[in-house]
């Protein structure tokens, strides 16, 4: 392995899992994404030419090539990996990947921090208002990971996306700096990281059953609720016709509209805690 490339120095495997672990959900004719445990990557493209989007929950590298080969063929291999943000659960895999696959990666300019072992996320809040998810938020690795040795790249200004040229990425702070979701116009494909989901993830029992319903980002993580309003309206304002969540299940139709909308209207009580240490002025 580099020398200059290592997980976290918290990275340990998370004994949490849901109803989806384990699923394959092909949402599109080149999109697919697999729930790892709670969290979901994104597969766009063919056995040809395909692109990873996220790289699971820590220790999850194997299981993420396993999951590759069953769609793309035994001798499969990303163009790219497009990061939607650093959090333990997105880049978890991230190291064993490069390892193996040895590709670029792309994120904002401002994750990168974080995939550079200068700098920690906050600590998870354990006092925030929400389930019991939150309140062992503790648990949850916050330690930057460090790919400088790889080939890490930003994504390009002007919003293109190397090796997905259908798609643009859309910034989408608020739960983290520079956190991105990825759209394309010609479907209304949207991949909102966790900006937007589609389960209330402090709660146990609703992540356990993969409860659909359209909520703002995971409260014990999100560290800018005013950023992470406008990021909701940012996606609202695309129409998208479906959507894959960094949590929760796809979603699409007259569910997915009207709970955008109502997400909109309703931020304050919706998705912005009562209490909690990142939350200012909220009232």
């Amino acid at each position: 392995m580099d020398s200059n490339m290592r997980q976290s120095n918290d990275n340990k495997f998370i004994p949490m899992t849901s109803v989806s672990t384990g699923n394959i959900w092909q949402v599109r004719p080149d999109v697919h994404y697999y729930t790892n445990q709670i969290v979901n990557f994104v597969m766009i493209g063919t056995s040809s030419h395909w692109v990873l989007v996220d790289a699971g929950m820590p220790k999850s590298s194997e299981e993420i090539m396993g999951v590759a080969k069953s769609v793309f063929g035994t001798m499969a291999r990303p163009a790219a990996i497009v990061l939607t943000h650093g959090h333990f659960d997105h880049v978890g895999g991230l190291v064993g990947l490069l390892e193996a696959w040895r590709v670029p990666v792309y994120a904002h300019p401002l994750e990168f921090p974080f995939l550079t072992g200068q700098q920690a996320y906050p600590e998870p809040d354990t006092s925030v208002e929400g389930g019991m998810l939150a309140k062992i938020s503790s648990i949850y690795p916050h330690e930057p990971i460090n790919i400088s040795g790889a080939n890490l790249k930003a994504l390009p200004e002007d919003g293109t996306i190397p090796e997905l040229p259908d798609w643009h990425w859309v910034f989408v702070p608020g739960h983290s700096p520079g956190q991105v979701a990825l759209f394309r116009e010609s479907d209304r494909t949207l991949i909102s990281a966790d900006a937007v989901i589609t389960v209330k993830q402090d709660s146990f029992y609703k992540v356990l059953m993969q409860v659909e319903e359209v909520q703002g980002p995971p409260r014990y993580l999100t560290t800018d609720w005013t950023a992470a309003w406008e990021s909701v309206r940012k996606l609202a304002a695309l129409n998208p016709k479906l959507i894959i969540p960094g949590h929760g299940k796809f979603m699409e139709g007259e569910a997915l509209t009207a709970g955008l909308q109502k997400l909109v209207d309703e931020f304050d009580t919706i998705a912005i805690p009562s209490h909690g240490k990142f939350v200012d002025g909220k009232k």
